[in-house]
C-alpha cells in the first residue's frame, strides 16, 4: 500500500537547518530560522516562563485531561491583552487552547468551511504553511499582492480583495509583525480595512503569532481591535510561541466573536460546540505544559512585569538591528532603508535565488530562497560582515 505514496518535496527552511549546521566556518550566519536570538546568538528561555515552570513542579497536583478546550484559565488570562478592556466584547468572544499558532490557524480555516466559507483571500507573499494548511482541506485560496516594492502594504489591492469577494468569502489578515514582509498596515489603513469588511460581509481570520514584536502590546492589536469594532463576526489565531519563546511547546488560541445580542450569543454557543468537535478529531486535547505556564505569568503581578520587561527587551534588539540596517542606507543594489519601517522577526530583500546562493556559498550567510531574512540571527558583531556581503552579491 505505501508503494502508492508520491515523494515529497522537503522543507526547504529544514533543508536550510542541515546546511547552516554541517558549514564549519566560525563566522556563518544564519537567517532563516524564525526563533528570536539575543545579541550574543543564543535562544533563551525566559526567566518569567522558568518562574512559572517552578511554581508549576511546586503547586501543580494533576496532569490529567482538561478536554478539547484546553486551560480555559490560559486563554482567558490572554484576553486582556488582545481584545483590550471588555476582553469578551460585551459577550461576543469564545476561546480555546490550541497546539501553536498552527493549530489556531487550522481551527480557524476548519471552522470556517464548516460553515460555509467557499474561498479566502490572501495577501502574498505569505507564510508558507498558510497555503499547506488551506490546501490539505481543500479550502480554495487566491492570493492579493501584499506588498510595495517600497516596502509598504499595497493597500490597495487588499481592499481590492475584501470589496471584491463574493457571499460566503473570506480573508487572511496578519495582525502584526507580517511574515515574511515585516509590513504592518497604518491605522488609517486599518480603519479602511475595517470599513471594507464592514460594508462587504467579508469575513475576517486574523491570524496574530507575533503580538508585542512590532511598536507594544497595545499598538501591535490595535488593528486588530479596529476590525472588531467593525465587523459582526471574526475569528482570532493567536501564538504565544514567539513573545513567550515557547517555540517547542506549541502554546496558542483560538477565539471566536459572534454578532452581539442574545442571537449572538446562540450562534457563539454554536460556533463553540463546532469548534469543539473538530479540535476533538484533530488532536483531541492540546498540550498543556506551555499554556500553564503562561496561566502562571499572567495571574501573577511579579511573573508579568518580568515577561513584559523580557518582552521590551526583545523587541528593543530587533528595533536596534533594523535602525541599524536602514541608517546604513544602499548595499549594493538592496534598499536597506525599508527595513527601518518594517516589524518583528521578518523582512524580505529584493534578492534572486543566485544571489541567495551566493551569500551562502561564498560568505556563510544562511536565508530562504524568497530572500526572506530574521533580523534576529544578525548582531553587532556579524551585521557588517552582511551588508557588506549583500553589496558583494547584488553590486
Amino acid at each position: 500500500m505505501l508503494d502508492n505514496l508520491e515523494p515529497q518535496s522537503p522543507d526547504a527552511l529544514l533543508a536550510l537547518i542541515k546546511l547552516h549546521a554541517a558549514d564549519e566556518r566560525p563566522d556563518k550566519i544564519d537567517l532563516g530560522v524564525g526563533v528570536y536570538r539575543t545579541g550574543q546568538g543564543g535562544t533563551p528561555v525566559f526567566g518569567a516562563i522558568k518562574a512559572a515552570e517552578q511554581w508549576l513542579v511546586e503547586n501543580q497536583d494533576s496532569k490529567s485531561y482538561l478536554g478539547p478546550e484546553g486551560d480555559m484559565g490560559f486563554v482567558n488570562a490572554l484576553k486582556p491583552y488582545i481584545f483590550g478592556g471588555d476582553p469578551t466584547m460585551g459577550g461576543r468572544i469564545q476561546g480555546m487552547q490550541t497546539p501553536g499558532g498552527t493549530g489556531a490557524v487550522r481551527l480557524a480555516a476548519a471552522l470556517a468551511q464548516a460553515a460555509g466559507m467557499t474561498r479566502l483571500h490572501m495577501g502574498t507573499p505569505s507564510w508558507p504553511n498558510h497555503a499547506q494548511i488551506f490546501g490539505d482541506i481543500d479550502l480554495e485560496w487566491v492570493g492579493f499582492d501584499h506588498a510595495n516594492p517600497d516596502g509598504t502594504a499595497n493597500i490597495d489591492a487588499v481592499l481590492d480583495a475584501i470589496n471584491g469577494a463574493g457571499p460566503g468569502e473570506g480573508v487572511l489578515l496578519h495582525g502584526c509583525c507580517h511574515n515574511p514582509t515585516g509590513i504592518d498596515y497604518t491605522a488609517e489603513q486599518w480603519d479602511a480595512i475595517a470599513d471594507a469588511l464592514a460594508s462587504s460581509g467579508t469575513f475576517p481570520i486574523i491570524d496574530t503569532a507575533y503580538h508585542g514584536l512590532g511598536h507594544g502590546l497595545d499598538e501591535d492589536v490595535d488593528g486588530l481591535r479596529r476590525v472588531l469594532a467593525k465587523v459582526p463576526e471574526a475569528f482570532i489565531a493567536y501564538s504565544c510561541d514567539k513573545n513567550f519563546g515557547m517555540y517547542r511547546d506549541r502554546v496558542g488560541a483560538f477565539y471566536i466573536m459572534s454578532k452581539a445580542g442574545p442571537e449572538g450569543a446562540d450562534t457563539l454557543d454554536k460556533a463553540f460546540s463546532n469548534a469543539n468537535a473538530l479540535a476533538r478529531a484533530s488532536w483531541s486535547m492540546p498540550p498543556d505544559h506551555g499554556a500553564a505556564a503562561v496561566r502562571v505569568i499572567l495571574r501573577d503581578p511579579a511573573m508579568t512585569q518580568q515577561w513584559l520587561d523580557e518582552l521590551d527587551q526583545m523587541r528593543g534588539r530587533m528595533r536596534q538591528v533594523r535602525d541599524y540596517l536602514a541608517n546604513a542606507g544602499v548595499a549594493g543594489s538592496v534598499d536597506l532603508a525599508p527595513l527601518g519601517i518594517q516589524n518583528g522577526l521578518f523582512s524580505m530583500l529584493p534578492v534572486s535565488k543566485e544571489q541567495v546562493v551566493a551569500l551562502r556559498e561564498d560568505h556563510g550567510i544562511y536565508m530562504a530562497g524568497s530572500g526572506r531574512i530574521n533580523v534576529a540571527g544578525l548582531t553587532m558583531d556579524n551585521i557588517d560582515k552582511f551588508i557588506a556581503a549583500v553589496a558583494d552579491v547584488t553590486g
